[in-house]
């Protein structure tokens, strides 16, 4: 077979590596880490939790941009592009950028089998790491403690709200999780843990681990009105700020982590309120209760376990009054599917079930046989449902059947509400308006 020569030949490679795409260990990624001699000059911040990850992460970005540092942010899973996994200086790294740094780990693995994320996040990281950058912001993909992106330690963790997901692999309750989520701790060092009501395992790790614990509601809190919130943390206290531009209830629980782990950083990236204030007000972040202007209203939005979905219900009912609401969902096999159709059944006019192009979904029709068995709606009002072959035909009958003054929502997996993406927004948003 002729060695890898683009991006999309070196990620087909990577898919063929490993029999799993998770198997959770460090020991494989430590080694060749190692090998790569993998190393951070600045600050870095590694960002775990169940929901608010993107949130809190394209915050950090986005006022430290503000402030005039380089910044650098690995993210994952991406909506339509690899790509966008990477950032650098607020830009998408271009895929050729990327080559080199597959070929390193692939030189530095030395026969030692990688899964998918392994074997990128490593990339990524090397990138990052040669990118003379003053901040690089984390996000874990899945759990903490041994996901691949624990091989780098943290200057400061930030543990955002921990809720029921992924229990095949980090537990079945919160404080099973919460222990997972924990392990991007480090003894010594500032952890964040923005979850205003944290498992108690996270806060014990935090004890024996003896790292410098910044709690919501005791080390920092915030308040405000409509118009205006205010924070205080330890040292700091910002006061009359505007809200964050992403949308949604829980945003001022990520921005409140996000200034608790500035101050945390204070010594070496100084901030002046102007970059908080222009970094929250121009931060954005695709998929997180994004709103698509037009008639009907689109709502686009990657919740997929019930906390994220039971903070999408809130949202929407907060949006005013739509005559009916039209939905485009689809999921992965191991989400707690029933529990998130209960809580959006209420609210939905129409289903359009999807299936996803990866064999980790539920086939929309499997989708709409669990939805045809909820309990009646209340006051009885009837809602209909169809199966259609990807998101963006989903999205077409939804156009097809809504009136200008409903609303369309695109919700479930990142693989949902990227299909409806991948000609870009500009295009969706014509198709949308025309």
């Amino acid at each position: 077979m002729s060695s890898p020569t683009t991006l999309a030949d070196w990620l087909a490679h990577c898919e063929r590596l490993h029999p799993s795409t998770i198997d959770l260990t460090l020991d494989r990624v430590q080694a060749v880490a190692t090998r790569l001699k993998l190393r951070f000059d600045c600050p870095v911040v590694t960002v775990a939790g169940t929901n608010g990850k993107g949130s809190t992460c394209a915050m950090l970005e986005a006022i430290a941009l503000q402030a005039g540092y380089r910044t650098g942010v690995y993210t994952s899973p991406h909506l339509v592009h690899f790509q966008e996994r990477c950032r650098i200086r607020g830009e998408v790294v271009s895929a050729e950028a990327l080559l080199p740094h597959f070929e390193a780990v692939e030189v530095a693995r030395e026969g030692q089998g990688l899964t998918y994320f392994e074997f990128t996040t490593l990339a990524i990281l090397r990138l990052l790491s040669q990118a003379a950058l003053d901040l690089v912001v984390l996000e874990v993909g899945l759990g903490g403690r041994l996901d691949a992106v624990n091989v780098i330690d943290a200057d400061c963790a930030v543990i955002t709200s921990i809720d029921l997901d992924h229990m095949d692999y980090l537990g079945p309750d919160r404080e099973s999780i919460g222990r997972e989520k924990a392990g991007i701790m480090r003894a010594g060092r500032p952890v964040v843990v923005s979850d205003p009501m944290p498992p108690r395992s996270v806060l014990e790790h935090a004890q024996a681990l003896g790292a410098d614990l910044h709690l919501s509601g005791r080390d920092f809190r915030y308040s405000g009105d409509r118009q205006q919130w205010n924070w205080s943390g330890r040292h700091r206290r910002y006061n009359a700020l505007a809200y964050p531009a992403l949308r949604g209830a829980n945003q001022l629980l990520n921005a409140s982590g996000v200034l608790a782990a500035f101050e945390t950083l204070h010594e070496r990236l100084p901030l002046n309120a102007q970059a908080v204030r222009n970094g929250l007000a121009m931060v954005e972040l695709p998929g997180r209760f994004q709103i698509i202007p037009g008639q009907p209203t689109l709502v686009l939005d990657v919740a997929h376990n019930p906390h994220a979905v039971a903070t999408l219900a809130e949202n929407l009912d907060q949006m005013g009054f739509f005559p009916r609401t039209h939905a485009v969902f689809g999921a992965m096999a191991d989400k707690d599917v029933n529990a998130i159709l209960l809580r959006m059944h209420p609210l939905i006019d129409a289903w359009y079930f999807t299936d996803l192009p990866t064999g980790r979904a539920l086939p929309g029709t499997d989708l709409k046989r669990r939805w045809e068995a909820l309990p009646a709606r209340p006051g009885g009002a009837a809602a209909s449902a169809s199966c259609h072959p990807s998101p963006l035909d989903a999205l077409h009958a939804a156009l097809g059947a809504a009136d200008p003054t409903d609303r369309i929502l695109v919700f479930g997996s990142f693989f949902t509400v990227g299909g409806v993406l991948q000609d870009g927004l500009p295009r969706l948003a014509a198709r949308h308006l025309g």
